[in-house]
């Protein structure tokens, strides 16, 4: 039998149907649609999981700044000092969300996931869960597997891309796709990882992609912080047993209707909000003379 799927639906309907996980589905359809095998696929996985903690590591280790001036070393700012108001696990996802996303601005090697600007949420997410919890390699390959089939579904029905629906399709889709990865990896069901990732997408509708001078920094940065927060809160909420009144799929579809409705000034094109501001304007102004 076909293992391939289009929608959260999908993917839930062949987990009930056989029996088996939300990551299986996805690891099986894998396999059916790359021809790999299964050892082949889990291989991968690590490999891009290695390569996260990389990230992590190097955007808390490396103090200089980007090119442009705009970020760097304030990972390492917030991993030098006791959180205040936030949990252990959650500080830890903030402050890797954003070392990961240094970290691609000062061009080291990262996965998008889905996209560059959005890197450091998935990552961010998976290594605090990971470390609070000492997960073994299966909890990560199951994660993995449980953000790739909800990045798959937006990517293949709406869009991730902020040229194309704002930020909510990247860092809106990269938050989904690590609050089901947080659910799986803490051995949530099927039901749990779609309420996650629906109650996740839900409250970024509208976000627009307004980056200073056009480089994924301003406000990019530290929006991936916050929002590993906001994935973390709705994993939450779904493990505790809250759940969405609007399906996951409907939710997808919103968010592409209104990614697409957007203003063009208000998706990637830096001409309008916060890219415009006096201040804005200074650093793009700035930035430009320089080159």
């Amino acid at each position: 039998m076909s293992y391939l799927y289009d929608t959260i639906e999908d993917i839930a309907r062949l987990a009930d149907r056989e029996n088996i996980s939300f990551s299986e589905v996805v690891l099986r359809a894998e396999m059916e649609g790359t021809g790999s095998t299964r050892d082949e696929v889990v291989k991968e996985i690590l490999y891009r999981v290695q390569i996260f903690k990389e990230s992590v590591r190097d955007g808390l280790q490396d103090e200089r700044k980007s090119k442009s001036g705009m970020s760097g070393g304030q990972a390492k700012q917030l991993h030098e000092r006791k959180p205040i108001f936030l949990s252990d696990l959650t500080y830890r996802a903030l402050r890797y969300a954003i070392s990961v996303n240094e970290a691609n601005a000062k061009m080291f090697r990262i996965v998008a996931c889905p996209t560059a600007g959005a890197c450091g949420i998935l990552p961010g997410v998976m290594q605090a869960v990971g470390e609070v919890y000492n997960c073994d390699d299966e909890a990560y390959i199951n994660g993995f597997l449980a953000a790739a089939g909800v990045g798959n579904v937006v990517t293949n029905q709406a869009c991730v891309a902020g040229a194309v629906g704002g930020c909510q399709a990247e860092v809106g889709t990269a938050a989904a796709m690590a609050a089901a990865c947080a659910v799986d990896m803490m051995g949530g069901t099927t039901e749990e990882i779609i309420t996650a990732m629906t109650l996740c997408m839900k409250n970024v509708l509208g976000l627009v992609c307004d980056p200073v001078a056009g480089l994924v920094e301003v406000p990019c940065v530290k929006r991936n912080g916050i929002y590993a927060v906001h994935a973390l809160s709705s994993a939450e909420m779904a493990m505790a047993g809250l759940r969405s009144r609007i399906p996951a799929d409907e939710v997808i579809g919103a968010m592409d209707s209104i990614g697409r409705a957007l203003p063009e000034a208000l998706r990637e094109t830096s001409e309008g909000g916060l890219a415009r501001t006096k201040t804005g304007m200074e650093i793009t102004n700035r930035l430009a003379n320089r080159k």
